[in-house]
């Protein structure tokens, strides 16, 4: 499984950094790529950043900067010095031309946020966007790729239309996954594992159903092996 295991990132949307210590402890073998967002970079989860880093484990650090220029290209430099591999930004073009200027030569892989997997059209009216969540999707993605992005969050019903869009080489990652019979919880836009790669994703972000499993590293296991019939 050491091709999937590469493109699988678990989202560690855990409480403590002692509670995602274990789910490393739990996954140790089968998984080497994480995913660090609020909930646990508010707990102290920055230090674990590091520290996974550190171990050798690739860690996606997921905060999604959206702020004037020069304070994006700050928490950038800032990011990069801390050894993770992947960060999150708002797909707006100026935030993510500050990004890349801020992140060359350290290997970090920017990935520029389109539009949230928990959003349906609906949601995207109510904030004042017109036109469909696939059309915005396809806009970012453009101006991620002239922007010099390492990749894209989207879901994964519209990963094949970014990657008609960015080309071969930039990495597609997509949340909102949910292995066959699993509950949707939040998310609106949703997709199974092997047809999300399918349909050109690169790296996949799976949370709940592997943290909140009872038996972490058999749900793990088990997206794998789906990942793999692919």
């Amino acid at each position: 499984m050491a091709n999937a295991s590469d493109r699988l990132i678990v989202g560690l949307d855990l409480p403590s950094v002692a509670e995602a210590e274990r789910a490393v402890r739990e996954l140790d073998g089968l998984v080497g790529f994480y995913k660090i967002g609020y909930r646990l970079v508010f707990a102290g989860g920055l230090e674990f950043a590091r520290d996974l880093a550190g171990e050798g484990k690739r860690v996606f650090l997921d905060m999604k900067l959206l702020d004037i220029d020069n304070t994006v290209a700050e928490g950038v430099e800032s990011a990069a010095r801390l050894g993770v591999s992947m960060l999150t930004l708002h797909a707006y073009p100026k935030a993510m031309r500050a990004a890349v200027a801020a992140a060359a030569g350290s290997g970090l892989t920017l990935l520029g946020v389109t539009v949230l997997t928990s959003m349906d059209e609906a949601d995207l009216h109510e904030a004042g966007y017109s036109g469909t969540p696939a059309q915005l999707v396809a806009r970012r993605a453009a101006q991620a790729r002239e922007a010099g992005m390492g990749g894209i969050v989207c879901s994964a019903a519209e990963a094949a239309t970014v990657r008609a869009i960015v080309g071969p080489d930039m990495a597609i990652v997509t949340p909102g996954i949910r292995p066959a019979g699993a509950e949707r919880g939040d998310q609106k836009r949703v997709m199974t594992p092997a047809d999300a790669l399918r349909a050109g994703a690169s790296h996949l972000v799976v949370a709940r159903p592997i943290v909140a499993a009872p038996d972490r590293r058999a749900a793990a296991a088990a997206i794998l092996s789906e990942m793999e019939t692919a």
